[in-house]
């Protein structure tokens, strides 16, 4: 049976959608799984999955058009079926009920079949809310704040909670109105996109069951894979700090008031061998330490010794579970690192035009620039003329971007995020000192949203407030290249045949050698040189 296909809501804020390609023709077998499209929403360009199998018969929407949310987009059904009925809009109210019913219980992501099974035979009014996915790679969430409590009443549009993303921490609104009936995640727990969040209903319908139904979907092989996440309600809930650690067993031996039972050859044993009877395991009577465990006991792995001393210290540690943030910094890192060829380019820039430059600008009343603004400026002016090095690489193509976003790396307690100062080439220096303040500050807030973290076309790391010199980065993908900048060093050098005191700067620029060669690298930062060593033609 042919199954339409409407435009989903990809974000939270998204009305509508434009189709920026198509990964399927008409014609073509579809797999669930299978990626339909790439739409381009309020925030970002996103691929769409299909939940269902088939052929794709029809396409609503073209590349190039935009449609609103729970528009038709596609058709997928039987190959040669028939779907002049749903095209004429006879059937269209049915097979709309249909996928309506999936999206609106989750506006901000399609609903997936498990989703559709799990909401079936709920009580009248009730509707399962599930964690959202508010970021294109948002995984998994973490509850920071409800804003609500059960017996709270909510209408379309109240903020239930502030969710913890990969990217930011977000708001997160309801899209039902109802009585708040369960929550299904208290603050501080985690769950992944999808797993039960909230039950929302008339009030006073009994939904002590609900939590429990939902718990035994489908998807439960998948939620019992990740112990960190208990979605029923009824029973405990856990998270990493509750279960267990596996840790190698460590010797218990049997102690009162800080005594250690041992017998007295076994510890004159122990202080000839230089052995910390605390890391023994006794095998005697009530766990005593005697001389056969002192003569049979090998210390742990890596564990040495010098003559017969063995430090006494107490081994200590602190696990802290790692943030939604810190697991999305780990994947992407790892997934540049070993999937983009990097190459790196150094070099260091003579910097007494750009410290007087500097200075001579912020004698301006009400003006303050920053040297990481003048390095952005300059970056974004040449990368204009290279435009390789603004580039992006797709599996069959590269892409060549006409316009320069900057993303400014910015170091927050949980890690880093790249805020982006859009379109940086055409904003003038105190511009971009105006918007890296404001978005560092979101930043270190954690009020950043998804559209201020995307779609940058080159980055800028800047270390040199910290003092370090010289360092390389990671390509912050699907970017190019990355600028590594360090700090203004004083230092003796040679000018004019002679050795004088001067002001250079070590900067590093990492490239994918997919798009860029190196000596498009090296031009590229033969132009920025102009620019940085010269900062009076960017004004020209």
């Amino acid at each position: 049976m042919a199954i339409v296909v409407n435009m989903p809501r990809l974000s939270d804020t998204m009305e509508e959608g434009t189709v920026a390609t198509w990964l399927k023709k008409v014609g073509d077998k579809v797999e669930e799984g299978d990626i339909l499209a790439e739409i381009e929403t309020d925030k970002a360009t996103m691929e769409f999955e299909s939940f269902n199998e088939g052929t794709l018969l029809h396409i609503g929407v073209q590349e190039g058009e935009t449609t609103k949310v729970d528009a038709l987009l596609a058709i997928i059904g039987d190959e040669g079926e028939d779907i002049s009925e749903l095209l004429n809009g006879s059937n269209n109210a049915s097979a709309e009920a249909k996928n309506q019913e999936k999206q609106e219980e989750a506006p901000v992501r399609t609903e997936s079949k498990e989703e559709a099974s799990t909401n079936a035979g709920l009580p009248e009014g009730v509707i399962v809310v599930t964690m959202p996915r508010l970021s294109d790679t948002m995984e998994e969430g973490t509850v920071a704040t409800w804003l609500k409590k059960v017996g709270d009443t909510v209408e379309e549009g109240d903020i239930l909670a502030e969710i913890e993303t990969d990217k930011a921490t977000m708001e997160f609104e309801s899209f039902q109105s109802g009585t708040l009936l369960e929550i299904g995640l208290q603050e501080g727990e985690s769950a992944k996109v999808d797993e039960l969040l909230a039950i929302i209903g008339p009030e006073g319908t009994d939904v002590s069951g609900v939590a429990a139904n939902f718990s035994a979907a489908p998807t439960a092989a998948k939620k019992e894979a990740a112990p960190k996440v208990e979605n029923n309600k009824q029973t405990s809930t856990t998270s990493e700090k509750s279960t267990p650690k596996q840790q190698a067993p460590k010797p218990t031996p049997v102690t009162e008031n800080g005594r250690v039972f041992v017998s007295p050859l076994a510890k004159k044993l122990a202080e000839e061998k230089g052995i910390n009877l605390t890391k023994v395991q006794g095998t005697g009577e009530n766990g005593r330490i005697i001389k056969r465990d002192i003569e049979n006991y090998e210390p742990a792995a890596g564990a040495a010794s010098v003559g017969k001393f063995v430090p006494s210290g107490q081994e200590d540690f602190d696990d802290v579970d790692n943030s939604q943030m810190r697991k999305a910094i780990a994947k992407a890192l790892t997934n540049s690192k070993f999937s983009a060829p990097h190459y790196y380019l150094s070099v260091e820039f003579d910097m007494e035009n750009a410290m007087a430059f500097r200075e001579q600008f912020n004698s301006i009343p009400d003006t303050k620039i920053s040297y990481n603004d003048i390095v952005v400026k300059a970056c974004a002016l040449a990368l204009k003329q290279h435009p390789q090095v603004n580039s992006q690489w797709f599996a069959d193509k590269m892409r060549l971007n006409n316009h320069v976003h900057i993303g400014v790396a910015v170091a927050v307690p949980d890690g880093l995020v790249v805020p982006v100062v859009r379109f940086a080439n055409e904003q003038s220096l105190p511009q971009i000192g105006a918007a890296v303040k404001e978005l560092a500050g979101k930043a270190r807030n954690k009020k950043l949203t998804p559209a201020e973290m995307e779609g940058s076309t080159f980055t800028v790391s800047n270390l040199g407030m910290f003092g370090i010199d010289t360092f390389t980065s990671i390509i912050n993908q699907p970017n190019s290249a990355i600028l590594s900048v360090g700090n203004i060093v004083e230092k003796p050098v040679v000018k004019n045949g002679q050795i004088v005191v001067g002001h250079t700067m070590k900067l590093s620029l990492a490239c994918d050698h997919r798009t860029v060669d190196g000596a498009t690298g090296a031009m590229f930062l033969q132009t920025l040189k102009g620019y940085i060593e010269n900062p009076v033609t960017m004004l020209v």
